[in-house]
């Protein structure tokens, strides 16, 4: 089976990320510089949100030491292109592998998020013979940058919600020219990439996710009204539930205020050190593997790696089109399981510091056709981004038993 031929409908078009103003990156350190700052938090702990030590850390580099540019040329390196998908242009990454009998494979970031999150993974699937593999385990990779963030069109109509993405990303990798193709996701991505794996196109074979949705929908009920755990479950389902209730009650009310009324976010728009502020607020584990980068650690993210996402959203003034997403979204789970095709198969990887740690039982019901799971030892929701050894290592075996079928 030939996973490739050549591109057919529509325009695929070069694109190169040209270099912003030097203009625009002076009023971004005058905007950090003269931050209105409120007082410190009134207790010892992130339990009131991202800390002002944190935060003032973050900013004294961004405005004196951070090096946008390192990251617009590293872009630059890499194949670009845009291409328009139901009257919006669509910006993606697609870097084709040496190795002809690569697996096709698209990934998608989610929020706060952009192709940044991917960057390190490149190399590592696409050229693995480079770093310990075999031609056996390559990848043509597509990684697109979602309606509304980084460089794609910001849609200027509703419609543009996970389900029209997912289409779209079939109709993108059709467009290439790949018959048959692989997704995986977190985040957003997970959602996006699990109703890929909803919608089942013939070209789709299999998905990978680090974020499952696999929450049974009535204790995705209950988790979210705060009540205690429903009696019979196992000692995994009741920590993925707890875990679950708290995120929902502590965790993402940037998710629901975002899906109740983004246009009012003016101030995130307007202000880099409140947008910064916002980015870094996504789940308690998440802000201490980011946090702890300003206090001099560097396991995981640097914080150029931090930067270099929020920059990227400052400088296409793409925050509050970006949280659309939750609006158009219209309030359905982020969590809850989705209806995965039995004809998809399904590769999930657990990394212990996701918001909450899927348990198999739940997994297996959720996706019948599952052929790979696995918790690993470390990481947490931006797996591609903070560990991504560890993610591409179970990006390749996820999709190992997809190999026979692109040779």
């Amino acid at each position: 089976m030939s996973a490739v031929v050549r591109p057919k409908g529509g325009d695929i078009r070069p694109f190169e990320m040209k270099p912003f103003p030097e203009t625009e990156l002076a009023d971004l350190r005058k905007r950090i510089s003269a931050t209105r700052w409120p007082e410190r938090e009134t207790v010892a702990d992130a339990t009131q949100g991202v800390q002002l030590a944190t935060t003032e850390k973050l900013a004294r580099y961004w405005a004196t030491e951070y090096d946008w540019r390192k990251v617009e040329t590293r872009l630059n390196t890499l194949p670009n292109f845009i291409t328009e998908i139901d009257g919006l242009d669509i910006h993606f990454i697609h870097v084709r592998s040496k190795h002809e009998s690569a697996l096709p494979l698209i990934v998608t970031h989610g929020w706060p998020g952009s192709v940044v999150e991917q960057l390190k993974i490149i190399d590592p699937l696409t050229n693995p013979t480079a770093h310990g593999g075999t031609a056996s385990d390559a990848f043509h990779l597509v990684i697109p940058s979602i309606p509304g963030y980084g460089y794609s069109g910001r849609p200027s109509t509703t419609g543009w919600d996970p389900a029209h993405i997912a289409r779209a990303w079939t109709v993108l990798m059709k467009r290439l020219g790949y018959t048959k193709f692989v997704a995986q996701g977190g985040d957003w991505g997970a959602i996006i990439t699990e109703l890929m794996g909803v919608q089942a196109p013939p070209e789709l074979l299999g998905i990978h996710t680090n974020m499952a949705n696999v929450i049974p929908l009535d204790i995705d009920k209950a988790a979210f009204s705060g009540a205690p755990a429903p009696a019979g479950l196992s000692a995994d389902e009741k920590l993925a539930y707890e875990r679950l209730s708290f995120v929902y009650a502590k965790g993402i009310g940037y998710g629901f205020q975002m899906g109740l009324r983004p246009q009012t976010l003016y101030g995130i728009a307007d202000s880099p050190v409140g947008l910064a502020a916002y980015f870094l607020d996504h789940d308690a584990r998440s802000y201490d593997l980011i946090a702890r980068v300003f206090d001099g650690q560097s396991e995981g993210l640097t914080r150029d790696d931090i930067l270099d996402n929020i920059t990227i959203t400052w400088l296409t003034n793409t925050a509050v089109s970006g949280g659309r997403l939750y609006w158009e979204n219209k309030g359905a789970s982020f969590f809850a399981v989705k209806g995965v095709s039995a004809a998809v198969t399904v590769a999930v990887s657990v990394f212990p510091d996701e918001l909450y740690p899927a348990p198999r039982s739940w997994i297996e019901r959720a996706y019948p056709k599952l052929v790979h799971y696995n918790k690993v030892d470390k990481g947490g929701h931006f797996a591609a981004w903070e560990q991504p050894k560890l993610f591409c290592e179970e990006v390749r075996a996820g999709f190992k038993s997809l190999r026979p079928l692109f040779e």
